[in-house]
């Protein structure tokens, strides 16, 4: 059984079609982060360091987001922002590769990869380039000049999958350095690092993995690789004795180098409840029945609603857990649905993006978003100024 409703704190009513954004509330999060304030920060205060155990969260729960990952133990830790991880991967792929100078992506990569790699590569000033091609030209693309290759499993927009064992053994085979960003993949599709052999996995907790707003992001380091690395990026954490106050940096031993700053405890309050409960899901049989509601949604939009233009793959297994539609005034749709209670989001310059979570989305969730959408699209529901008005966030 995947549907686990009860789990979450969900508005009365809310079709909730955007998890593949932000995950909704888990009700244990509400409780386990209480406790944290009142008994641990609230009555140990600094003493949580080592009485409340902070300090070995990020291994531990790091260990918990890789099993979901098909990643072995002490090969993932948990702490900064996904940019941060990125920035740590692309900098050590970069110095594994010295005698190259190209890092290849692709135009459906998340533009803040793009950006961290951009501004790295300025800083390097060494002639390196950020070479992007179309998503279908990635295999043809990697050759022996290339250092990194750098791609997100499932496109942001989209939701096209790219094939991660077939594009790592490529990358390999040319001597190339292979990163996956896992943000739009972990929690909602089956991923298996190890047999991947990738030497690098980032990824967010804040979408399928529902450690809310600014849950702090992971690493994955390839275990051969973890002793040798030279992430560029090196905190006072990633010190292999950090309350020794060397003022010269020395690696910690394995992936606890790729530690950064403090770590985020009552985020990771938040991020371990939210775990829990993949201790009672199967990946195989949540990503069925994804799947199932996909394509039972793109049926009933072909059939009743007219003007919408699929840019999803059609082919499921092509896809991760979201369906996007594009229409001319896609912005102002979404903002209407949002005003009915089903919530999706949209994607410049077109895109409308709906994401399906079987954790608390069934069947007669996606029949009742699509008879909204059906009436505000043939009533004309969306073309009101309140609609039409763009907002900072779409």
């Amino acid at each position: 059984m995947v549907l686990q409703k009860d789990f979450f704190d969900l508005p009365e009513g809310m079709i909730y079609l955007d998890g593949n954004s932000l995950g909704p509330l888990p009700k244990l999060a509400k409780t386990r982060v209480a406790a944290v304030m009142q008994d641990e920060w609230g009555t140990q205060l600094i003493k949580g360091w080592n009485v409340a155990g902070w300090m070995a969260q990020p291994s531990l729960i790091g260990d918990a987001i890789g099993r979901l990952l098909g990643a072995s133990e002490g090969t993932v830790v948990l702490g900064d922002t996904l940019s941060i991880k990125v920035y740590q991967a692309i900098s050590a792929g970069i110095n594994m590769r010295p005698n190259r100078r190209i890092i290849l992506s692709d135009s459906g990569n998340f533009p803040s990869d793009l950006y961290i790699a951009q501004g790295l590569l300025r800083s390097l000033g060494q002639n390196y380039e950020l070479r992007i091609v179309d998503p279908e030209d990635v295999v043809t693309s990697i050759d022996e000049t290339v250092a990194v290759v750098l791609l997100t499993e499932v496109d942001y927009r989209t939701g096209r999958l790219h094939d991660m064992i077939e594009i790592t053994k490529r990358a390999h085979s040319v001597g190339s350095v292979m990163i996956w960003d896992l943000a739009h993949s972990a929690g909602a599709i089956p991923i298996d690092l190890e047999k991947s052999r990738c030497e690098f996995a980032v990824g967010c907790t804040y979408k399928y993995l529902n450690g809310g707003p600014g849950a702090p992001a992971f690493i994955y380091v390839r275990k051969d690789l973890s002793d040798e690395i030279d992430p560029i990026l090196t905190g006072w954490l990633g010190h292999d004795k950090p309350f020794d106050f060397d003022l010269e940096y020395r690696p910690a031993r394995g992936v606890e180098r790729m530690r950064v700053g403090t770590p985020p405890v009552l985020q990771m309050a938040a991020l371990s409840a939210a775990l829990e409960i993949w201790e009672h899901i199967n990946i195989f049989e949540l990503r069925s029945k994804s799947i199932a509601l996909q394509e039972l949604f793109i049926q009933q939009v072909e059939a009743r609603v007219p003007g919408l233009n699929l840019v999803s793959p059609r082919e499921s297994a092509n896809r991760g857990s979201q369906v996007s539609f594009s229409f001319e005034n896609g912005y102002a749709v979404m903002q209407a649905l949002i005003a009915q209670g089903v919530i999706g989001d949209f994607r410049a310059p077109n895109v409308m993006r709906f994401g399906f979570t079987p954790l608390f989305i069934d069947e007669a969730d996606v029949i009742r978003a699509v008879d909204h959408l059906e009436r505000i699209i043939k009533d004309q529901i969306w073309d009101d100024h309140k609609y039409l008005t763009r907002q900072r966030v779409t």
